[in-house]
């Protein structure tokens, strides 16, 4: 293993020879929005005579090397005016430059072009970005974007079905999403059902989704990487934003704390329908807020520190019987440090906590489960020359997890209190990639990652016979709970298990032309948390869980391949990709597996294995009065878990089966119109495969009541999904940039009432004793108007 670690380190500082003895010049700095000084993600810098140019970073710095001489550099960034500037570079410069918002459709004609033929050259593989103006197009339904329904109209994205939390990419689960807001790690991403997200659009600079192709410097999950970044807030002068709507509303302020030098954004959102439910003397509640706060601070040139911080909270009550209630939070500080011009480094330490409670006064059990996260991770970006740029740095992160705390509901419940052994792990990760550019056509980037996960004690862990938590009962045919024959007590801080993994990262582009380019990407990831959870209800089952010696760390192997083009100057563009993905130690569950209060979960758990592959395609029309986009995907996504030895038939016989948010078919149409300056439209419709499902294949009566059989494990479906959302946006006094500025935005959810299934439900007719099936929906249509200000 350390051979291995060492023939890679040399095969990466190999490159450090490239740079020459030439006598050369470095300008760097950072680029900003001119009104307020937000820093600005991916700007391109560009040098007219050299033929080169480079990017801002994740915090708007740039740095770029060249001989010394008189230069022209372009700088171009999508809704900005283009900045053209003479400069001599005789020595290395600090500059900062600073971009003015434009929004004539000549300006954004010419920067849509030169930012997407940036990217067809770019190693970026299965890497969707979306600003936030780019978001803000889209149909505000509900009377706000959604930054989470954004990302579902991407291909290879999909929510596993209405009311369901999270969403599915690739044929991945839930939990392989690693979502990051300000670098902290936020474990379920919805509100409402998944009606909101936890993502507040105000308060949102820019995101960027991974679907493959990640970059080595991510780590810990097996389906994708969502990145977001909050707003730094206003440097410059105060303002506030919001909005009012029938079922919630919003509130953003920002502004200097110490002009040019420091800044702070606070942002808070609140639904309030469940108050007119009970004006209504209704016993169902449903209800959400959260708060978005950050801060900056700038030293000097060479040292910004920030702080950042989240807290969300939902709650749900049906007929005070169902109590359901859980909430994200998190705190950053981060610390931006230029040792140069050519090396960047951010260090951050991030807590992060995401509580899950469920009360079910009909069975007397109040439950609680909770998972903190305290890490440190320190990057650093070396800009060794124009055509190659090293990333490396560490990642520690320690867990806390709390598989549940039972409480009785009250003193006349049957329920005794009880504390599941609480689980602590550590997962460290050191990684160095590079971005390399071997000449005008080809782009390579390549990295590695080292992973390292120990399950710690204080606990007290079962022991089986055989080793075997889960053991099969041949004369039934099932798999059954084994029966603990001791324990073995771990002390504080213990090791329980141990688990280390090389990761590979590598993606190339082969530019045709300008226009055109083919790119490939390998990566292998590791995943050591899981959501033990087997529902996508609306209120889902939400125990994270780490790996030990009975559940392992799943292991993924993706490859892809690409053809990427731009149309007409850019005004059109089309992205083609097909992917395969496999995953080993895929958990599955054995039947009749129960979750809730369960201290040895391992009891109803197998270890499997899962695989993936689909076509993507998304074709984009970015300039015009018209702008959208058309993605379709079609996939399978299937896994299986064959028996352990030749007497047992695993899991669905051991044969391949569908897996829970397996998408045959995934289709989005986009799109956003601008009538007038005054009036603007929107509108998202989505179809998709109904999700897998197994229904009875028979029935049996025991005690002159009739109970289904079941057959295969998810050979049926429920019916197709698909939804169309518009909406209206009407701004009374366009011309007018300052002061108060209104708009009213009308929008409807579901427009033609389609009422898509979340569940059947098998059963016998009371009054007829006919065998039935239920279908429950959980949205009809559901009209809306807001109006949104800011001053």
């Amino acid at each position: 293993m350390k051979d291995k670690v060492k023939v890679c380190l040399l095969f990466f500082f190999a490159f450090l020879l490239e740079a020459n003895a030439q006598d050369k010049v470095t300008l760097s700095g950072t680029i900003a929005d001119i009104e307020n000084n937000e820093t600005l993600l991916g700007v391109n810098i560009y040098i007219k005579e050299l033929n080169t140019g480079v990017t801002t970073n994740n915090y708007g710095f740039y740095s770029i090397t060249v001989p010394k001489g008189e230069y022209t550099i372009f700088i171009t960034y999508m809704g900005y005016a283009t900045i053209q500037e003479k400069v001599s570079l005789n020595q290395s410069i600090q500059r900062n430059f600073s971009l003015t918002y434009k929004s004539t459709a000549l300006d954004e004609v010419v920067l849509t072009a030169n930012n997407l033929k940036s990217n067809i050259k770019k190693p970026e593989m299965s890497v969707n970005k979306l600003s936030i103006s780019t978001i803000k197009k889209m149909p505000a339904v509900m009377g706000e974007v959604d930054v989470l329904k954004s990302v579902l109209q991407l291909p290879g994205v999909t929510n596993a079905q209405e009311g369901a939390t999270g969403f599915n990419v690739r044929g991945g689960s839930v939990d392989g999403n690693l979502v990051l807001l300000d670098e902290a790690i936020i474990y379920n991403t919805s509100h409402l059902f998944g009606f909101f997200s936890v993502f507040n659009s105000d308060v949102i600079k820019d995101l960027k989704l991974y679907k493959g192709g990640i970059p080595a410097n991510f780590g810990g999950r097996i389906s994708s990487v969502l990145d977001i970044y909050q707003k730094e807030g206003n440097s410059k002068e105060y303002h506030f934003n919001g909005g009012i709507g029938a079922i919630s509303s919003r509130l953003l302020v920002e502004g200097p704390i110490v002009k040019e030098k420091s800044s702070f954004v606070l942002a808070g959102r609140g639904s309030y329908a469940h108050l007119f439910l009970k004006l209504a003397d209704e016993p169902n509640s449903a209800y959400f807020y959260d708060i978005n706060a950050k801060f900056n601070y700038k030293f000097n040139d060479n040292n910004n520190v920030f702080a950042s911080g989240y807290f969300g909270y939902d709650k749900m009550n049906f007929n005070n019987n169902f109590i359901n209630n859980y909430g994200n939070s998190f705190f950053n500080l981060r610390w931006n440090h230029f040792f140069s011009d050519k090396l960047f480094s951010n260090a951050s330490i991030i807590y992060s906590d995401y509580d899950y409670g469920l009360k079910l006064k009909f069975v007397g059990i109040d439950w609680k489960s909770e998972v903190k996260n305290y890490n440190f991770k320190y990057d650093f970006k070396h800009y060794l020359t124009n055509n190659l740029t090293l990333n490396y740095g560490i990642n520690s992160i320690k867990y806390d997890f709390n598989p549940g705390t039972i409480n009785p509901v009250d003193a006349s419940s049957s329920i005794n209190p009880d504390q599941i052994a609480k689980k602590f792990a550590f997962e460290n990760a050191i990684y160095v990639s590079a971005e390399h550019k071997f000449n005008d056509k080809l782009s390579i980037n390549y990295g590695l990652r080292y992973s390292n996960f120990q399950r710690l004690g204080e606990e007290e862990v079962s022991t089986y016979a055989n080793n075997q938590a889960v053991i099969f009962n041949q004369d039934f045919q099932v798999y059954e709970e084994a029966t603990p024959t001791g324990s073995i007590k771990y002390g504080k801080n213990k090791s329980i298990a141990s688990f280390g993994n090389l990761e590979p990262r590598f993606a190339v582009s082969y530019s045709l032309n300008n226009d055109q380019s083919i790119k490939a990407s390998y990566n292998r990831m590791s995943q050591y948390v899981h959501l033990i959870s087997n529902t996508a209800s609306v209120s889902p089952l939400d125990i994270w869980a780490p790996s030990d010696n009975y559940l392992k760390p799943e292991i993924l192997d993706q490859v892809a391949l690409g053809y990427f083009r731009n149309f007409k100057n850019g005004d059109y563009s089309l992205e083609v990709e097909t992917y395969y993905k496999k995953v080993k130690n895929k958990a599955d569950y054995i039947d009749g597996a129960e979750l809730i209060a369960n201290k040895n979960i391992e009891r109803v758990l197998l270890n499997g294995e899962a695989r993936s592959y689909g076509l993507e395609i998304m074709a984009k029309k970015n300039t015009g009065k018209l702008t959208g986009w058309l993605s379709y995907t079609l996939s399978k996504a299937e896994q299986r878990t064959p028996g352990r030895n030749s007497f047992e038939p695993g899991i669905n016989n051991g044969e391949w089966y569908r897996a829970n948010y397996d998408k045959t078919h995934n289709l989005s149409v986009t799109g956003a119109y601008q009538l007038t300056k005054k009036w603007s439209f929107g509108g998202i419709f989505t179809y998709q495969t109904g999700k897998a499902a197994t229904f009875p294949n028979g029935k049996y009566e025991y005690q002159g009541i009739n109970i289904a059989s079941y057959g295969t494990r998810n050979a049926n479906s429920l019916s197709a999904y698909h939804h169309l959302d518009l909406s209206a946006t009407y701004i009374p006094k366009p011309e007018k940039k300052k002061g108060w500025q209104g708009e009213w935005v009308f929008s409807i959810y579901n427009a033609y009432a389609r009422k898509n299934a979340a569940s059947f439900n098998f059963g016998q007719n009371i009054d007829t004793g006919a065998s039935e099936a239920k279908k429950m929906s959980i949205f009809g249509i559901i009209p809306s108007v807001t109006y949104n200000f800011k001053f």
